[in-house]
């Protein structure tokens, strides 16, 4: 029997395989608004057998998105958008998720195709905001050091879109604690310079990313599960690593998270990542062997044997696809015939299933 097609059940939320779709960018809301693309994108992965499908990084607030492109929930407007499209994915068989996020100094970029560079306020930028006045690259603007009253705000900022994210029919809310974005960015040594409360000792880095933590778990309905993505190494000495990575979940354990998406780097353009196959698979092994908390991993998962075998080996309790997603929408069904698992399809599909 296929341990990748196999139920999961975290709280009260059950899972119908473990091929989760990773949060991806589709930068084509406006204002934050969510349309037909993403109803027709994330629907069409309810459609493919995914057990979870999750919507891309969504900013809390306008100055939280990575662009003005960006998907947000800071609106009752932003709920009322998403209601049809976590009911289309439930509908289909599917948990409804939701990444919610804040980009910190990466904030007010233009979308990729259009170049993938700081906007100035004459495109339509604003004034990004960090745990200290470092910027992310040598052609990105000084961000603003966020003050203790910046950080209280952000807190109830994740607080709303939790909310928000409820109305709206999600089940599952991840936090962006990765990737170099706001919550990465404290936890960091080196993009987080303070020297109040939340900066220099790891218990100080990692205050602001826990407090939204423990915020969001005590928001979010107690049956419903609350995931965080961490980035659990940086890739570059003296940064964040996966020692650290392993002490901060387990204090994220403690306040009630269940699953840690575990990724790695993009906090600084320079790190040098050996990206490959399974390549960030160990991180969820260590992280689920030394803290005893479900884990997914990412990256570079594409063939359903590989899958198969990074879930038999207990690696992780679920693998999170992205690129392979977006190349193939239908990656479940397929993978299921080569793992010779039964598993329903849609029945208007049905005359397509191999025999």
């Amino acid at each position: 029997m296929s341990i990748l097609f196999s139920k999961l059940r975290l709280r009260d939320t059950e899972f119908r395989n473990r091929v989760f779709v990773s949060p991806m960018c589709q930068y084509s809301s406006n204002n934050g608004m969510p349309n037909a693309w993403h109803l027709v994108h994330l629907g069409s992965r309810a459609v493919g057998g995914a057990g979870l499908v999750t919507v891309e990084a969504t900013a809390v607030s306008p100055q939280g998105r990575i662009s003005p492109s960006d998907s947000g929930m800071w609106l009752p407007d932003h709920a009322q958008a998403f209601k049809q499209i976590a009911s289309f994915v439930r509908d289909n068989g599917a948990v409804p998720g939701i990444q919610l996020a804040h980009a910190g100094r990466k904030a007010s970029t233009g979308v990729p195709w259009l170049g993938d560079r700081p906007l100035r306020e004459h495109e339509g930028g604003w004034k990004a905001i960090a745990p200290s006045p470092i910027p992310f690259d040598e052609n990105y603007p000084v961000p603003m050091e966020m003050s203790g009253s910046d950080i209280e705000q952000v807190v109830m900022q994740f607080v709303e879109a939790a909310k928000l994210s409820l109305n709206a029919g999600f089940e599952v809310i991840e936090i962006h604690m990765a990737h170099g974005y706001l919550l990465h960015e404290f936890l960091s040594p080196l993009s987080n310079k303070r020297t109040d409360e939340f900066g220099g000792s790891f218990q100080n880095r990692i205050r602001f990313p826990l407090k939204v933590a423990a915020a969001l778990r005590e928001t979010w309905p107690a049956d419903f599960p609350v995931f965080v993505r961490i980035s659990c190494t940086d890739w570059v000495d003296g940064g964040w690593d996966l020692e650290q990575s392993i002490e901060f979940c387990r204090f994220l354990k403690e306040v009630g998270v269940d699953l840690i998406d575990c990724s790695s780097g993009a906090l600084v353009p320079y790190a040098k990542i050996p990206a490959g196959p399974g390549f960030q698979v160990p991180f969820a092994e260590a992280i689920r062997k030394s803290v005893g908390i479900a884990t997914g991993a990412v990256g570079f998962i594409t063939d359903p044997l590989q899958a198969e075998e990074i879930l038999a080996a207990a690696k992780a309790d679920a693998v999170l696809l992205a690129r392979e997603m977006l190349r193939q929408p239908y990656w479940p069904l397929h993978a299921a015939q080569v793992l010779k698992a039964d598993i329903e399809w849609p029945k208007q599909y049905l005359r397509a299933r191999p025999r």
